[in-house]
């Protein structure tokens, strides 16, 4: 028989499976003998007390051993099925493809960017020539912004669909088991090109077809449906519907609907910067420790605070991780954060930004583009402060609150290297204002993260998409044009890859009910 439990351990015994089974025996009030196996249902760190310990959920076989689990999925041949064109190759639309594939239609992936491998050469460009190419960056490319931006898969959207199927797809293709039972499954920026090119033979096996290097420039409508899509080299791709997964990145994208006055609207998001810490500051904060020991992994945070009627929040919140470029354009400045699966560089980085609503923005109300300005921007008064070649500006965290800048940068994880300016020069002064106030905060919530160690690079400002593509709350297409499906982040109906991928298997479900 099987019986589930919940124990407390240290951090030492939370990967000892005898502890855990002696653990086990000693709460079912049963000989050890009897414990056959267990499996960790759910596993996290609870630092809250002096003592930093495990929280376990256990299932445990009394008697009988663990039936083993398989991931793996048996996906039809679709090739001669009715097609679904995907714009877009990030999480949203390789999970809807892989939809697709699972509801009996051929999907047909079209993706401005390169396959995982590729992109490595331009990626190696912006980082070491300060080279943009506006195709193939950190965002745009196979796997999206995601693949080589980390990996966290933390996700609070647990209404909108089955974080766990998604979790399981990801392991199906190759990701730890790990994922399945961490609080905050993380996979690595160095493991997931693999994973990633592993989903594309699973979808390139079933019959789909996936077009890299090729860009859609319009959408093909007859008497108000979709009909399919014209590419930049002027090749027709015909379907019944479109889910449009491109990213909160693709500005041209938002060019293209407005031009073809298909409706969309501006929408709040966040901006600020990045800061990172020496990881060891962030480990004796939340561990309440001097050395963080062997076993246990470096430490994150998630800090927010009211700052005159304005969220001011931590996000995407990277331990042992790296600040990078992500620029989509040249002449601009966009850092982002991202870790390995090991999470052993020396620092952590977290976007800190702060909330963004219309009336913040002057302009015209009605101007579905007034946010998207105004974060273009930013960005290219970040690149002007920086020099160029993407150095970016930053200061440390005491001197941007005081006011002054900083003598020197300390070392630190962005390659194209850091610039020391006065932030005021490129935040807009209510951010600037409220990031001032907001940081002093957060040093009284978490001992030792106000400091002069730590340093603020800017601009983080691809928090979400600035553009909103609307839709209908049933149907999900969009409420003037029959049969396409704005999907992820870059329509407003996601925050990260598990949302993203949720919402690419729900528009997949949606358009199925219509073309079945």
């Amino acid at each position: 028989m099987m019986k589930e439990i919940e124990v407390v351990c240290l951090p030492e015994e939370h990967e000892n499976e005898e502890a855990l089974k002696a653990m086990a025996a000693q709460q079912l009030k049963l000989p050890l003998k009897r414990i056959q196996a267990i499996k960790i249902r759910k596993r996290s760190i609870d630092a809250r007390g002096r003592k930093v310990v495990y929280r376990m959920h256990l299932q445990v076989f009394v008697d009988e051993l663990a039936a083993p689990v398989n991931f793996n999925i048996d996906y039809p041949n679709v090739k001669d099925k009715k097609p679904i064109i995907i714009v877009g190759a990030g999480p949203a639309g390789i999970f809807a493809a892989l939809q697709c594939v699972l509801s009996g239609f051929k999907p047909i992936i079209i993706e401005r960017g390169k396959d995982v491998k590729q992109r490595r050469r331009d990626l190696a460009n912006i980082n070491k020539q300060g080279l943009v190419n506006p195709e193939s960056n950190y965002c745009f490319g196979e796997g999206g912004a995601g693949t080589y931006s980390d990996g966290k898969l933390y996700t609070r959207s647990t209404k909108r669909g089955d974080v766990n199927q998604v979790l399981q797809m990801f392991v199906a293709h190759g990701a730890d088991e790990d994922i399945l039972v961490d609080a905050r499954p993380h996979i690595g920026t160095n493991k997931l090109p693999q994973i990633i090119t592993a989903m594309r033979e699973t979808i390139l096996n079933a019959g789909g077809e996936i077009l890299f290097d090729t860009k859609v420039t319009e959408l093909n409508i007859s008497f108000g449906k979709i009909t399919g899509v014209k590419t930049a080299s002027g090749e027709t791709i015909n379907g019944a519907a479109v889910i449009l997964a491109t990213g909160h990145s693709a500005r041209d994208v938002f060019e293209m609907l407005q031009r073809q006055n298909i409706l969309i609207e501006a929408k709040p998001f966040a901006l600020g910067v990045r800061i990172e810490h020496p990881q060891h500051i962030i480990d004796k904060a939340q561990y309440h420790c001097d050395v963080r020991g062997p076993y246990l992994p470096p430490s994150y945070y998630s800090l927010v605070e009211q700052v005159d009627d304005r969220g001011v929040f931590s996000f995407c919140m990277c331990p042992g991780g790296i600040i990078a470029p992500c620029s989509t354009e040249p002449g601009e400045i966009v850092v982002n954060g991202w870790s390995p699966s090991k999470r052993n560089n020396p620092f952590a980085n977290s976007g800190t930004v702060v909330q963004i609503n219309l009336e913040d923005v002057a302009g015209d109300e009605s101007d579905p583009f007034k946010l998207l300005k105004f974060q273009q921007q930013v960005e290219q008064l970040a690149f002007a402060a920086g020099g160029g070649n993407l150095v970016a500006p930053g200061q440390r965290m005491i001197d941007f609150v005081e006011g002054r800048i900083s003598a020197d940068i300390p070392k630190n994880s962005y390659l194209p290297g850091v610039a020391s300016t006065d932030l005021k020069e490129v935040l807009p002064s209510w951010i600037h204002k409220r990031l001032q106030k907001a940081l002093p905060a957060f040093g009284r919530k978490m001992k030792g993260y106000y400091t002069n160690e730590a340093l603020l690079v800017g601009v983080e400002s691809r928090t979400s998409s600035p553009v909103k593509i609307p839709r209908d709350r049933e149907t999900l297409q969009h409420p003037q044009i029959q049969g396409l499906y704005p999907c992820g982040e870059g329509a407003g109906y996601a925050g990260g890859i598990i949302s993203a991928a949720i919402d690419g298997i729900n528009c997949v479900v949606a358009a199925a009910k219509i073309m079945a």
